[in-house]
C-alpha cells in the first residue's frame, strides 16, 4: 500500500489573473506614449534638436541607476494589510498619468525663438521626462514584482509571464499604429477649422489631444491591477539598506548575468524609437493612410511573431532548457535584423514594392519571434534567480530584483535614443531641418525616391538593423554558461514549498504493509522519506 501527502501550491484565480493582465496593458500602453511617442513627439513635432533630445534621455537612465534599485528596496521593505507591492498599484496609476500628459505641454523648438525660450523648451523636456521616469517606476517594479508573489506554482508563473508579455506587446503595440494617423488627423481638422493657427501648432496640438485620451485609457486599465489582485507567498521579515541591496544583485551570478545580458540588447529599442517616424516617411511619404497600411503589414510581421513564440515558450520550456531558448533565440534574432538594411543596400527606393515588403514581413516576423521569447524568458529567469535568493539566504528581492528589470529596459531606452541622437545628429536629420522635411513632404516630395532625402533613409534603416543585430549578439555571452539550470531549479522551488508549509508540501510517506511474521506479532516495515535539511547560508561560488 502507498499513500502521498500533497497540497497544491497557492495560485492566483482566472479573474485575478485577467485583471493583472489588464493592469500590465494600460501600463505598457503609458510607456510606449513616452517610449515611443514622446521621441517622435520631441523631434519631428517640436522639434527639439535630436542630440539633445539623447542627453536628455541618457542622463535620466543614470539616474534611474539609482532610482529604480532605490524602489525596490522600498517595496521590499514595505508591509502594509495589502501586502508590499499592491499598496503602490493602487495609488500610482492616476500620478503617473498626469506627468505623462505634462510631458506633451511644451513649447516649440525653433532657430526664431529667443536662446531662452528654447533653453526653457529644452529645459521642461529634461524635467517633466525625469519625472516621468520616476513616477513610472513606483508602478513599474510593483506590477512585475507581484508575479513572484502571485502563486507558488513555477508553471502558473511562468504561464501568466508568457501572457504578461503577450499583453504587454499588445498594449505597447496598440500606440504605434494609432498616434501619428490620429494625431495628424485631429491636427489637420484643427488647421482646415481655423481653431489653431499653423500647420505646427495644429499638428502640436492634435499629438497632444491624441496622447492624452491614449494616456486616460491606460491610466484606467493600469489602476485594475491593483484593485484585482492577491500576495500569496510569504515574506521574510528581513531588511537590507540600498548598498547591500546592490551587493545582493550582483552577487546573485543568475540574476546578474541575465541582467548584463538585456543591457547588451539595448539597441533593439531603436527599432521601437525609429519604427514610427521611418513608416510614416518612406513608406507613407508623411501620409496617414498609408502609415497605416504600412504598419499593419510589417508591423504585424513583428509583432505576430512576438505573440507566437511568446504564447509557446512555456511549452518549449517543459521539454528543452530556458538558457537554451533564450541564447538560440537572441543569435536568431539578431540574424534577421541584419538582414534589414541589406534589404535597403539593395533596393533603397523599391522597398514599398510588393516582393520587398513580403520579404521585410519575413524577416520582421523571424525577429519579432525571437525577440518574443526572450523577453518571457527574461522575466521568467529573473523570478528563478529570486527563487535562487531566497534558497540560499532566506529572503524574497521581489522588488530589488524586478527593478534590475525596470532599470534594464530604462537604460536600454536610454541607450537605443542615445544612438539614434547620433546618427541622426552625424547626417544631420534634427532640428529645423525635420521641419523643413516635413514642409517639403506636405507639399508632395517623396521620401523614398528624391536624393536629398538619401542620408536620412539610410540613417533610419542603419539604426534598425545593425546594431540592433550586434546587441542581440552580444546579449549571449553573459547567459552562455548560466548559473542556474532548469533542473536545479525545480529541486530549489521544490525545497522552499516545503519550507513554506512546515514540510508538508511534496513530502511523501511510503507505508508498506508485509505479511512477515515474528511469533504472534505481525511486523509493519515503514519507509520514510525525510525532507533534505539544507544550510541557508552554504551558497555556490561563482567559480562553480
Amino acid at each position: 500500500m502507498r499513500k502521498k501527502k500533497t497540497q497544491n501550491p497557492n495560485t492566483y484565480t482566472p479573474l485575478e489573473r485577467n485583471m493583472y493582465l489588464t493592469g500590465l496593458f494600460g501600463q505598457n500602453m503609458i510607456f510606449n506614449i513616452i517610449g515611443v511617442g514622446l521621441t517622435y513627439y520631441l523631434q519631428s513635432v517640436i522639434f527639439v534638436p535630436a542630440i539633445a533630445t539623447a542627453i536628455i534621455f541618457a542622463i535620466a537612465r543614470v539616474w534611474d541607476a539609482i532610482n529604480d534599485p532605490m524602489m525596490g528596496t522600498i517595496v521590499d521593505r514595505t508591509r502594509s494589510k495589502w501586502g508590499k507591492c499592491r499598496p503602490y498599484l493602487l495609488f500610482a496609476p492616476v500620478f503617473i498619468g498626469i506627468i505623462t500628459i505634462l510631458t506633451f505641454v511644451n513649447g516649440t523648438y525653433s532657430s526664431a525663438n529667443s536662446a531662452a525660450q528654447n533653453a526653457w523648451i529644452i529645459a521642461w523636456a529634461g524635467i517633466s521626462y525625469i519625472l516621468w521616469g520616476m513616477l513610472y517606476t513606483v508602478g513599474d517594479i510593483p506590477i512585475w514584482s507581484i508575479t513572484a508573489l502571485m502563486t507558488e506554482d513555477e508553471q502558473d508563473r511562468s504561464k501568466i509571464l508568457a501572457a504578461c508579455r503577450i499583453v504587454a506587446g499588445i498594449g505597447g503595440g496598440l500606440v504605434l499604429p494609432l498616434i501619428i494617423p490620429l494625431s495628424q488627423t485631429v491636427g489637420a481638422k484643427l488647421y482646415e477649422s481655423g481653431k489653431v493657427d499653423g500647420l505646427v501648432e495644429s499638428t502640436k496640438m492634435g499629438f497632444i489631444i491624441i496622447a492624452t485620451i491614449l494616456t486616460i485609457i491606460g491610466t484606467i486599465t493600469f489602476q485594475m491591477a491593483g484593485i484585482f489582485t492577491k500576495e500569496r507567498v510569504q515574506q521574510s521579515e528581513e531588511h537590507h539598506t540600498m548598498k547591500e541591496n546592490f551587493k545582493l544583485m550582483w552577487d546573485n551570478k543568475p540574476f546578474r548575468q541575465i541582467l548584463i545580458s538585456s543591457v547588451l540588447r539595448a539597441p533593439v529599442m531603436l527599432l521601437m524609437l525609429v519604427a514610427m517616424p521611418l513608416l510614416s516617411y518612406y513608406y507613407g511619404d508623411n501620409g496617414a493612410t498609408n502609415y497605416i497600411v504600412y504598419m499593419i503589414v510589417l508591423g504585424g510581421g513583428i509583432f505576430g511573431g512576438q505573440f507566437i513564440t511568446t504564447a509557446l515558450v512555456p511549452k518549449l520550456c517543459e521539454k528543452y532548457e530556458k538558457k537554451n531558448i533564450y541564447n538560440i533565440c537572441s543569435i536568431g534574432s539578431g540574424i534577421p535584423f541584419g538582414l534589414l538594411f541589406v534589404c535597403y543596400l539593395i533596393a533603397p527606393s523599391e522597398l514599398h514594392k510588393p516582393l520587398w515588403v513580403a520579404i521585410l514581413f519575413v524577416l520582421f516576423t523571424l525577429a519579432g519571434a525571437g525577440q518574443g521569447a526572450v523577453n518571457v524568458l527574461q522575466s521568467v529567469m529573473i523570478a528563478d534567480a529570486i527563487d535562487y535568493e531566497e534558497y540560499y539566504h532566506g529572503i524574497r528581492p521581489d522588488g530589488v530584483f524586478f527593478s534590475g528589470q525596470s532599470f534594464a529596459t530604462k537604460l536600454s531606452s536610454g541607450i537605443a535614443s542615445l544612438l539614434q541622437g547620433l546618427v541622426y545628429a552625424i547626417v544631420g536629420f534634427s532640428g529645423d531641418a525635420v521641419r523643413l522635411v516635413n514642409e517639403q513632404l506636405a507639399a508632395g516630395a517623396s521620401f523614398k525616391a528624391d536624393p536629398q532625402f538619401a542620408p536620412y533613409r539610410a540613417a533610419m534603416f542603419f539604426c534598425c538593423s545593425i546594431p540592433t543585430m550586434i546587441g542581440m549578439f552580444l546579449s549571449v555571452i553573459p547567459t552562455w554558461k548560466y548559473a542556474l539550470s532548469d533542473k536545479e531549479h525545480t529541486r530549489i522551488l521544490n525545497e522552499l514549498n516545503k519550507r513554506r508549509h512546515n514540510g508538508d508540501v511534496a513530502e511523501e510517506v511510503e507505508i508498506e504493509i508485509t505479511d512477515e511474521a515474528v511469533g504472534d506479532v505481525e511486523v509493519l516495515d515503514v519507509e520514510v522519506t525525510e525532507t533534505e535539511v539544507v544550510d541557508v547560508d552554504a551558497k555556490p561560488s561563482d567559480t562553480e
